[in-house]
């Protein structure tokens, strides 16, 4: 993993560095609160996990930090194991950042970054739509200032939409006017922040009327809180959310990167931003903050406004650092306002083109994709358990694929010829012997059988294995068995396992 030395920035980074730190501040009290945190833990996200990933980045592009997807899935990990808001949850968001940290930080350096293609796009076509309906859906109580209800975050939806005698007017015209301002924002110019220009326009209304819903109120805590007397018991619990968002979480860093280096025609290095994201994560843990991740947003702001090289992330967290001693001036800002923003953050996202697309293309793949989706919104908030499910019905389905073999066959004399079609490996190796088996059984008088290899695609030991026991078998029955026409990528094992005497020519 090779790293070229981090250059100094320049003025496209400066300006880049300023505009993304302008979003970056609002969206990190958005994302925490998503995320079931005080907002002020958000900031700490935002000034630590952005700095700390910068020299290690491979993507000038890239910015880390707090992000929706990511603070959900933070949310499902945590909910059920303390109260949202509570020191106890808090201390479990810290950890669970650690060990994001941990298992990115030991992807990347091993190697091993192509796990985050492990995510198939019929599961990630399921999947994106749906959580972002659950990220749109747990901000419709606030958007529509309806406390209580009962259950999953669709439900206490549902109980906010379905009582308009309880709604508030005011706090639903401000949310719906903060989505209008930043969707409104990004079409008049990509750099005008909208959702910066809400946050202030929300505070100034709230501090000059008579505004009686909730705000945000004190930012207690906005300094850096390490700790180590952490709730280590409940490792067992979080390991698998934190594989989920730790590989998951990394799809849309992956994407990102990727797409803006297909853009400009630049490299990137997948195991370096494995690295990269985990070192973030580390240090906001260790900050006393939770999971980060890439933000798809804030990357394309930062390549507008010009950037050229990582140094753009760090500089965008020096601008959220330079706003901690300000934040008391948030303290004033409206609910309303941060569920506004994070419904703008994502209504982008519920597209189900991809999904229906998928029907026509493949409807096993289609009913993946599917249910992924419907188990994201039935298991909400625990969106890891879904996309554990969606992923391991696309590997169950590509694994009963590969265990398909079609046999191709004919008689020359006395000789029965075989050539089978497909992936001969362990999980298909007892269906080829099966087959072969049959054949002979069928066949008294043949003295020969030949097996042709140059329709199959792979062979592993197991599968060598078992051409060898077969081969025992027919000798001890009469019948001499070679294998012919082997390809390249299967001989070295069929020649060591079966010996040059079974080998044709």
């Amino acid at each position: 993993m090779s790293r070229p030395p981090l250059r100094g920035p320049q003025v496209g980074d400066l300006m880049a560095g300023l505009s993304v730190g302008l979003v970056l501040v609002p969206q990190a009290l958005a994302y925490a609160v998503l995320a079931g945190m005080p907002p002020a833990r958000g900031l700490i996200v935002a000034v630590v996990a952005t700095i700390a990933a910068a020299p290690f980045a491979s993507s000038p592009y890239l910015q880390t930090g707090p992000v929706a997807i990511t603070a959900l899935l933070t949310f499902g990990a945590l909910e059920p194991l303390a109260t949202p808001g509570t020191d106890e949850f808090v201390q479990l968001g810290i950890l669970l950042a650690l060990l994001v940290g941990i298992m990115r930080l030991v992807i990347g350096l091993i190697g091993e970054g192509g796990i985050a293609h492990l995510l198939s796009q019929p599961v990630v076509a399921g999947f994106t739509p749906a959580a972002a309906i659950v990220i749109a859906a747990s901000q419709i109580p606030t958007t529509l200032g309806v406390t209580g209800g009962e259950g999953a975050l669709i439900r206490k939806a549902l109980h906010a939409m379905t009582n308009p005698a309880a709604w508030q007017v005011e706090t639903s015209i401000l949310a719906a006017l903060t989505v209008a301002t930043v969707l409104l924002a990004k079409r008049i110019h990509p750099l005008l922040p909208g959702v910066l220009i809400a946050v202030v326009s929300g505070i100034v209304y709230a501090r000059l009327s008579d505004y009686t819903g909730p705000v945000i109120g004190s930012f207690a805590g906005t300094a850096m809180d390490p700790r180590f007397a952490l709730p280590w018991a409940e490792i067992e619990g979080l390991f698998v959310p934190a594989l989920v968002i730790a590989v998951v979480g990394f799809g849309e860093t992956a994407a990102i990167a990727r797409t803006f280096a297909a853009e400009t025609r630049t490299r990137w290095d997948v195991n370096r931003e494995f690295v990269s994201q985990g070192v973030a994560n580390l240090a906001s843990g260790l900050a006393g903050g939770f999971p980060a991740g890439g933000s798809f947003s804030r990357s394309a702001l930062a390549r507008i406004a010009g950037t050229r090289t990582t140094w753009t992330g760090a500089i965008s967290g020096v601008v959220a650092l330079l706003a901690l001693p300000f934040t008391s001036v948030l303290a004033d800002l409206p609910a309303a306002i941060l569920a506004g923003i994070i419904l703008a953050s994502v209504l982008s996202l519920i597209r189900v083109g991809p999904i229906k697309e998928l029907l026509g293309f493949s409807r096993p793949q289609f009913l993946i994709s599917a249910t992924t989706f419907a188990l994201t919104l039935m298991l909400a908030p625990r969106l890891q358990w879904a996309l554990v499910a969606g992923t391991a019905l696309a590997i169950g389905w590509h694994l009963r694929r590969e265990t398909l073999i079609s046999v191709e066959e004919w008689v020359v004399g006395t000789t029965l010829h075989l050539r089978p079609s497909g992936v001969f490996y362990f999980a298909s190796a007892q269906v080829l012997q099966e087959r072969l088996l049959d054949a002979l059984v069928e066949r008294p008088d043949l003295d020969g059988l030949i097996v042709h290899f140059d329709r199959l695609g792979r062979v592993d030991v197991s599968a060598a294995l078992s051409m060898r026991d077969l081969a025992e078998e027919a000798s001890s029955a009469g019948v001499r068995m070679q294998v012919a026409d082997l390809v390249p990528a299967g001989r070295p094992i069929l020649t060591r396992v079966l010996g040059d005497d079974v080998i044709a020519g």
